[in-house]
């Protein structure tokens, strides 16, 4: 004989806790179908389980689903599952308290908290989801019974202070959960949840890649007009259940079972993208954090790659639900074009991306993910070339971002990079292929920076290196300037910008440090001393320093900075940025083998007080500013000065 209905009362920090996941909470309301399938896939793995540990128990697991019944006459929607089930003891304690623990204490949380994602992610750690159901229904059914036991629970509530709880006879072993539906409110955000195309949506973006199959009934078919119904058998016409999920979780499934055909076709899935990804990396992770992440390198860089409104990140899942499409929290910016899927075992279905941001375990996966996608990348480089310079071409720029953003990674990245070289005019080279092309006793690493190539190449600053056969990187990236400002060295060879500092070459490997070039040297620093003084004075508002070069063969001048200097470029990147400082005073370095600078030596050296030669500085120093690119503060007056200086000429 069954026993009576009872109707109990929630606790009254449990009513309050229920009005807030009702009201306050979820800002999508579609998502209370994600929590109460992801129950019922729960309850689907423990019957399976059990069964396969308790030789005892009597339940079929021939065919593990679960089922969603939509009454279009009643206005329910049914959640079925025959998995588990429940004791009535399981659903008092699971359900009709809601936190068997604590909820004092997450109350205060939540209204701690001004973050709804934050406030969502405690309701989800108490797994209260199931009460999220009460968005959209004003009446919520249970009818369950566990494997293994022959009586049922019948469980039912509004949600406002109260739920009814009795026994229940001739139930199959399982949950189902009935929804009484509010009517469909476009302005409250609540769907038509009785319409068959609103319920495949939801399906097939939370719960797409559950293990079981989702399957929906199908509606009745209407009776034809000269059919009388069956009312007393309560028969109807209804077609075969439609399986709404694709269940195709590759990343659950071991490598070897999976085939390349496979992994492309579920990139394009989720990327959108027409081709084969180049790189595929599927890996599993088991410990105190399980997880299993398949994570694709696209062919080609997206149209957007450098847009500011572009979204990043992979597509996390808990154990196979989807949670969030762009998850930034597992994976770097400057990795922002790896597409793919990380399914943790061990997060809340509603962990918000502040929680995520902080969140231990999910620093170590992301420090994990990174290391796997560039670990890949250089295996390409190691294997396949002219794959990986293909590669490099596509997402070069952006994984240089890396180099100033992951510390943590700068040997990786650096080992990644690729850049135009003075020794071939179309390859680019690694940095490890320049170590190994360096001269005998050379132990810098040389590059300059600028606009493009060609200006690059024809830059005064590149004469004495090219002379003298020394390989020098051409660096036309933007973000060249910052990283190669921060990063000191690599495989213990320093970096040094051939237009920074002083530049001896002499030094560096023909030996030519005798006494007689030494006082060649100083012979020459004393002939032009009276020179260099002037022009100290007379540019002193454009120049900090004027000096002989070592590092100019044909050029008559060229302008340098000190080796902590910031470059031209990167100075106006800053300001661009709205970072405003005093403006960085060059170095001018003179030839003292070139024509117009010994002639402006002997000028001076007859007439110092000449008008005319303050004039012609102005224009060695114009001159080597436009030679590397740079701005003239007065274009005007320097085209005036050097018409007239034509004019003289003629």
């Amino acid at each position: 004989m069954a026993s009576p209905t009872q109707t109990l009362e929630f606790q009254a920090e449990t009513r309050q806790l229920l009005q807030l996941v009702i009201h306050s909470i979820y800002s999508n309301k579609d998502i209370f179908l994600r929590e109460l399938i992801s129950n019922a896939s729960d309850a689907l793995d423990k019957l399976r389980l059990e069964s396969l540990t308790d030789t005892g128990l009597d339940a079929d697991t021939s065919d593990l689903h679960i089922t969603l019944d939509i009454d279009r006459d009643a206005r329910t929607l049914t959640v079925r599952d025959n998995g588990i089930g429940m004791t009535r003891d399981d659903v008092v304690d699971l359900i009709g308290t809601i936190a068997k623990s604590g909820t004092a204490s997450l109350l205060a949380k939540i209204k701690e908290t001004k973050d709804a994602a934050a406030a969502q992610s405690l309701i989800g750690q108490f797994g209260v989801g199931f009460y999220s159901a009460f968005m959209v229904a004003d009446k919520i059914t249970l009818h369950t019974r566990r494997a293994g036991t022959e009586q049922g629970t019948a469980w039912e509530s509004d949600g406002e202070g109260t739920y009814t709880i009795a026994e229940a006879g001739n139930l199959p072993v399982g949950t189902s959960v009935t929804l009484h539906l509010k009517p469909a409110d476009g302005e409250d955000g609540l769907g038509d949840y009785l319409a068959a195309r609103k319920i495949r949506q939801i399906v097939k973006q939370y719960s797409d890649f559950i293990r079981w199959p989702i399957r929906m009934a199908a509606e009745p078919a209407a009776p034809a007009p000269d059919t009388e119904a069956d009312t007393e058998a309560g028969a109807e016409d209804r077609g075969e259940p439609e399986t709404l999920n694709s269940m195709k979780a590759l990343w659950a499934r071991p490598r070897s079972e999976v085939t390349e055909a496979e992994y492309n076709e579920f990139y394009q899935q989720i990327s959108h993208d027409w081709q084969d990804p180049a790189e595929t990396i599927h890996m599993r992770a088991e410990g105190t954090f399980e997880y299993e992440a398949l994570l694709f390198v696209p062919a080609h860089a997206p149209f957007d790659l450098f847009s500011r409104d572009t979204k990043r990140g992979v597509q996390l899942h808990v154990k196979r639900v989807f949670i969030m499409d762009d998850c930034d929290a597992l994976m770097p910016n400057y990795l922002r074009f790896v597409k793919g899927v990380v399914d943790a075992h061990d997060l809340s279905l509603n962990v918000s991306r502040e929680i995520l941001q902080h969140d231990r375990q999910i620093t170590a996966v992301r420090r994990r993910l990174v290391k796997k996608v560039l670990g890949a990348l250089k295996s390409t480089q190691a294997t396949d070339t002219e794959a990986y310079l293909k590669l490099w071409e596509q997402f070069g720029r952006v994984l240089k971002e890396g180099l100033i953003e992951d510390r943590d990674n700068t040997d990786a990245l650096l080992e990644l990079v690729g850049v135009a070289s003075t020794d071939d005019p179309e390859k680019p080279t690694s940095l490890r292929e320049y170590v190994a092309r360096m001269k005998d006793g050379q132990d810098t690493i040389y590059y300059l920076t600028g606009e493009n190539r060609a200006m690059v190449e024809n830059s005064p600053h590149m004469e004495a290196f090219t002379a003298k056969g020394y390989e020098v990187l051409i660096l036309t990236d933007p973000i060249d300037e910052i990283w190669t400002d921060q990063i000191p060295s690599f495989d213990g060879h320093r970096f040094q910008s051939i237009a920074k500092g002083q530049v001896d070459l002499d030094d560096d490997s023909d030996g030519d440090g005798s006494d007689e070039a030494k006082s060649e040297k100083a012979q020459r620093e004393q002939d032009f001393a009276a020179l260099l003084a002037w022009l100290r004075t007379t540019l002193a508002d454009h120049v900090k320093q004027v000096r002989l070069s070592t590092r100019l063969t044909t050029s008559a001048a060229c302008l340098v900075g000190d080796a902590q200097d910031l470059t031209p470029t990167l100075e106006k990147m800053y300001r661009a940025m709205g970072q405003e400082f005093p403006a960085v005073k060059r170095i001018l370095e003179l030839n003292p083998t070139h024509p117009l600078i010994t002639a402006l030596r002997r000028a001076h050296a007859t007439n110092a007080d000449d008008p005319a030669l303050a004039d012609l500085a102005e224009l060695v120093h114009g001159s080597a500013l436009l030679a590397e690119g740079g701005d003239l503060p007065d274009p005007a007056r320097f085209t005036r000065l050097l018409t007239d200086r034509l004019t003289h000429t003629l």
